[in-house]
């Protein structure tokens, strides 16, 4: 049987003083079944999911490592907005997919796909999709990070791994990844530093006081970097620093 909610709407008119006739608004909440209650609850699902992808890029996967180094890349270089920031994030992005393929592929395969096809829970569904970014977020976070966050927590240390709650292992994995990005960030820095001080000694002992280094330093910062095929390197480095 029908569900029907009746809603009685009255507008005075107080320019002339007459009441107008009650409207009656009927609203059918019914449905014809169980297929459309699935389809609602998978667009609700989508859109959610979507909502908080960003999230889950930022803090579940290589993005934080990568956009860190690539970041700290251009303040060596001396210039501020080259690249821009789009090229920067796109790149990041693009990396941090390739990254992350093999757990992407196992999400999609051991939970999207299932959920799709009916097969599985929705709780089960979640857990499997997680599973994957967990795996990935222990292999790359410190146990000395790990252990700072299960003390501010004020929880036990389980016995295993398996153990550990989401909530614990991605604060941790975060400040992991800080970490490695400045510690990689630096090694690439240091190179671009001497040059500078080299440039800026040469300048000095010529008495040229009032040229700025970096006039001098930039041009050849950029041509050192594109002989040694600089972001072939970068690359390099961030995607063999991933365990």
């Amino acid at each position: 049987m029908k569900n029907r909610w009746s809603f009685a709407l009255c507008a005075v008119l107080l320019s002339s003083g007459a009441s107008a006739a009650p409207v009656s608004i009927v609203l059918d909440t019914a449905t014809s079944g169980g297929e459309q209650i699935a389809g609602a609850l998978r667009i609700v699902l989508l859109l959610t999911a979507l909502a908080l992808l960003p999230s889950v890029v930022i803090a579940m996967t290589s993005f934080t490592r990568t956009i860190i180094v690539l970041s700290i890349l251009r303040h060596a270089f001396g210039m501020q907005d080259t690249p821009p920031n789009m090229v920067l994030v796109s790149l990041a992005l693009f990396l941090t997919l390739f990254t992350m393929a093999p757990a992407i592929e196992e999400i999609n395969t051991a939970s999207i796909q299932p959920l799709m096809h009916n097969s599985i829970a929705l709780d089960a569904a979640v857990i499997a999709g997680v599973r994957p970014l967990r795996e990935f977020m222990i292999r790359q976070t410190r146990e000395k990070d790990l252990e700072l966050m299960m003390e501010i927590a004020r929880v036990p240390v389980p016995e295993s791994v398996e153990d550990v709650k989401t909530i614990h292992i991605v604060p941790a994995f975060l400040l992991s990844e800080l970490k490695t990005g400045f510690q990689i960030g630096f090694v690439i820095f240091l190179p671009f530093l001497l040059l500078d001080l080299v440039v800026a000694s040469i300048l000095m002992s010529m008495g040229m006081l009032m040229v700025p280094p970096t006039i001098v330093s930039l041009p050849l910062k950029i041509l050192m970097f594109v002989l040694i095929d600089g972001w072939g390197l970068t690359v390099r480095a961030l995607l063999g620093s991933f365990h």
